[in-house]
């Protein structure tokens, strides 16, 4: 019998932001800092697991719980299916009997759920601050004023925007009302060939908002050179570049990131392949440019998962996503005698997704049960009906 493995297990030591990545002490002006009203239970309440259960069982086939793989595993436990933001949304549509869909993930994804889910459903965030930062790096405002710059310089109409599912629904409307597509990090290969085929022979790209897919795509699986690649600062006069820079560029990248996979940097990889001989490294595409050439192998979460899958036994693996998900792997493939360890020495959680915890969920289940709704996510028809138009031909890629 194996036991869950701890960070210690994992090789990585916890830092003094361990609270902040947890999603506590967070600052209220960043990640959608928001309050849920009401009186949660207490952490140390024996019986959340017990109160968890009894709520399902009362809400029935009512509710359908989706879990993230990002999330803690005393949340993930109560969920009816687990993946990526894109499938779990999928799933919630698929499940038209649920009246209630709990989405245990940040609010782009409930979001994304409440788009493609009927209007007899409801969407349920268990904590309103899971934000994503990524997501939060651009607005609605700043992107319109962006299309002003691009326009100014004479390229607006040779660009199509392509925006990373890690994105707002404003963001997914914007899109969708501009001609562009919605990718994953499964199919952003596809969705940037597309829209060049859209922009023409001198079409160009702007990514939103994750500068590291958008540029490890365009370069690693494209044969585009960095040189084609120019970042967007929406901090900086005209996104700090010039009416050439634009002319001359092919990808016009946002300044976003993860937080979580721009942490890993190019040390980790070789202090990694030091500690421990044999190591595979297998990062997220979100991460930097450097670290994504050093790795071994580079794949979305469902490929990274998949991959661990499929390795064979005694393999050794150092991985370069989030934490949560590393070491439920770690734990799950111990038996089979694979060795997988962070590819940082630090704790490394996302913390906007770790602010959904289990007395989060009680309170939301509860509520649910009593015949509250708390929580709820929707879109406006107009930018569902923009956004939606935006996933509709990400699903008609070739």
């Amino acid at each position: 019998m194996t036991t869950a493995k701890t960070t210690q297990d994992l090789d990585v030591e916890p830092t003094p932001l361990a609270l902040l990545l947890l999603g506590r002490e967070a600052d209220p002006h960043s990640e959608r800092g928001v309050e849920c009203p009401g009186d949660l239970p207490a952490p140390s309440d024996p019986d959340l697991v017990a109160r968890a259960r009894a709520a399902r069982a009362r809400l029935g086939e009512r509710v359908f719980v989706l879990g993230h793989h990002y999330q803690r595993d005393e949340v993930i436990q109560f969920a009816d299916v687990t993946g990526d933001s894109f499938k779990l949304a999928r799933d919630a549509a698929a499940r038209p009997e649920a009246e209630y869909i709990v989405f245990c993930g940040v609010h782009f994804m409930a979001e994304s759920a409440d788009i493609l889910t009927s209007d007899a459903q409801r969407v349920v965030l268990p904590d309103l601050a899971a934000g994503c930062s990524m997501a939060d790096m651009a607005t609605a405002e700043q992107v319109a004023e962006c299309w002003d710059v691009l326009t100014d310089a004479g390229v607006a109409d040779r660009v199509v925007p392509v925006s990373y599912m890690n994105s707002s629904a404003d963001i997914k409307a914007f899109t969708g009302e501009h001609g562009g597509t919605i990718c994953t990090s499964s199919n952003a290969e596809r969705a940037l060939r597309w829209a060049f085929e859209q922009g023409g022979p001198d079409g160009k790209v702007l990514f939103l908002p994750d500068q590291h897919l958008g540029r490890n795509t365009a370069v690693l699986d494209m044969g585009l050179s960095l040189d084609d690649c120019v970042v967007y600062n929406p901090h900086r006069p005209g996104g700090g570049l010039t009416a050439g820079q634009l002319r001359d560029a092919k990808m016009i990248l946002w300044r976003g990131h993860c937080s979580v996979h721009g942490r890993f940097s190019l040390d980790s990889v070789r202090e990694v392949r030091e500690r421990i001989p044999g190591v595979r490294v297998l990062v997220h595409p979100e991460c930097r440019h450097e670290v994504v050439r050093a790795a071994d192998h580079v794949g979305s979460t469902e490929h990274i998962i998949r991959m661990l899958e499929e390795a064979p036994a005694g393999s050794k693996w150092a991985v370069g996503t989030e934490l949560n998900l590393v070491r439920r792997l770690a734990n799950r493939f111990a038996e089979q005698d694979k060795e997988i360890v962070f590819l940082d020495r630090t704790v490394c959680f996302c913390s906007t997704m770790n602010r959904i915890d289990l007395p989060h969920l009680v309170w939301a289940l509860e509520a649910l049960a009593d015949g509250r709704t708390v929580n709820r996510i929707t879109v406006d028809e107009r930018t569902a009906g923009f956004a939606r138009l935006a996933l509709d031909r990400m699903l008609a890629l070739p």
